[in-house]
């Protein structure tokens, strides 16, 4: 049997007397698209940040590509792994997030080169060359020299999708990558990500995009209050869901 690439078993996480994950159960497989959604404050983004451990689960097991995330187990015990570890870990997951966090000193070859050169060691040659095929395919070609005060949304966001993909990770997370968008500006960070779907990329994507969610993933997983309420194909889940709470979400997004 194939090991999945996601898998999340019992997973809970509070701050302070807040319940946010309450023992939440998942499962991407290898080449998958999963989308997460559900209301404000459901938990989706905590879920996706504690996959790469850029927030710590207080409890359940939670792998990606077989691997306990953030620790080892040793002794029967869990050990949290030290930064450097970690760092490694994450260098394997690329993560888009809500507001493009690229380097604002930094034009845009640079944004894409620095993880390459200081993380994985590439040659100053190798990673601008990789950076200049990575904006062409997200339609960036000729803004190089442009720093990110002097693209649209859209723009820097696809930025921030080639910047990921160039340390060539085994999976791919995506918080809510449109929601800081123009409207006419939705389209074209969706359509990067179509492509990066159909080329075989595993991810999970936490998203109001229904539409996106329809057309291109393999599961979604609706969570309410720090659980998941239903889960399944999303023709199932979006089109006849079962849940009355998710009937009444969908009857305000849709």
């Amino acid at each position: 049997m194939t090991t999945p690439m996601v898998s999340a078993k019992g997973v809970t996480k509070s701050y302070g007397l807040v319940d946010v994950l309450r023992g939440v159960n998942l499962e991407v497989a290898r080449g998958e698209v999963t989308c997460l959604i559900g209301p404000s404050g459901s938990g989706k983004s905590t879920l996706l940040r504690c996959i790469n451990h850029l927030e710590k689960h207080d409890a359940g097991e939670l792998r990606v590509d077989g691997e306990l995330v953030g620790y080892e187990a040793r002794g029967g015990k869990l050990y949290e792994r030290n930064n450097k570890q970690i760092c490694s870990e994450r260098a394997q997951i690329g993560m888009v997030f809500q507001r493009f966090n690229l380097f604002a000193h930094m034009n845009v070859l640079d944004n894409i080169t620095v993880g390459q050169i200081k993380v994985k060691g590439l040659s100053e040659d190798a990673a601008v060359e990789k950076a200049r095929s990575l904006l062409e395919r997200v339609g960036l070609s000729g803004k190089e020299a442009n720093y990110p005060s002097q693209l649209s949304g859209g723009q820097q966001q696809r930025v921030a999708i080639a910047r990921a993909l160039a340390m060539e990770p085994k999976l791919m997370l995506f918080d809510e990558p449109t929601s800081a968008l123009d409207p006419e500006l939705v389209g074209e960070v969706l359509d990067v990500m179509k492509d990066l779907a159909r080329s075989g990329m595993t991810m999970v994507v936490v998203t109001h995009e229904m539409n996106f969610a329809r057309e291109v993933a393999n599961s979604v997983y609706f969570l309410d209050q720090g659980v998941i309420e239903e889960s399944g194909d999303p023709a199932q889940v979006l089109s006849s869901p079962s849940s009355d709470r998710l009937k009444h979400f969908l009857s305000k997004v849709l």
